[in-house]
């Protein structure tokens, strides 16, 4: 089992494939997204939101009732799970269907990224904020995207084809999409700013 990690299901796409559940020690997920685990017979330890896409309330879960507007269904889970003490998160259906909730979903993994360490994952592959000092395994010749949100100073990557030297990378001015891992074990540095790493399955 994945000790003290959390499987949270949002109303995004849904995987096509469910990962295996008995590895996470908790289930949850939005009001959007229980349908879909109950059509999978998967009953979430619990589910939260505003419930204004979902008319029948279950009975045999805790349902946490989030009604405030001002936040995002995303974002008021985040805040119980980090209550309940919780702090490694993977993340399915965060992207795909309206794609203003994937820009928000990343909005807000950069607001909580100093309490929770958040992971997406998506039928195609698995992207999260990086550390200034990030090293990530098992990449021999997967597709790896470097996108900063909006800026990420003095990039200096390992491992990959086309590699950065102490450079920029800036949203709307250049990104670094569709590299190549060229080693197994890769590595990304930089000095500031927010960069997201996507990588393909």
């Amino acid at each position: 089992m994945k000790k003290g990690t959390v499987f949270l299901l949002l109303n995004g796409e849904p995987p096509k494939t469910l990962p295996d559940l008995d590895e996470y020690e908790i289930i949850c997920a939005t009001d959007g997204a229980y349908q879909f685990l109950k059509e999978q017979n998967t009953t979430p330890h619990f589910i939260s939101g505003d419930f204004d896409s979902l008319e029948n309330l279950p009975n045999d879960i805790e349902v946490i009732h989030t009604p405030n507007q001002d936040f995002t269904d995303f974002d008021k889970m985040l805040k119980i799970l980090f209550d309940k003490g919780y702090k490694n998160i993977d993340i399915y259906g965060g992207s795909g269907k309206e794609q203003d909730h994937f820009l928000g979903n990343l909005h807000t993994t950069i607001q909580w990224k100093n309490k929770l360490q958040l992971t997406f994952f998506d039928d195609y592959s698995r992207y999260f904020l990086a550390d200034k000092n990030t090293s990530i395994s098992n990449c021999t010749n997967k597709m790896v995207s470097l996108v900063p949100f909006p800026k990420a100073i003095n990039i200096t990557t390992e491992g990959l084809q086309y590699p950065l030297k102490k450079e920029d990378l800036s949203f709307g001015e250049r990104i670094g999409t569709r590299n190549k891992a060229t080693n197994n074990d890769i590595k990304i540095t930089f000095e500031s700013g927010e960069l997201f790493i996507f990588i393909n399955h």
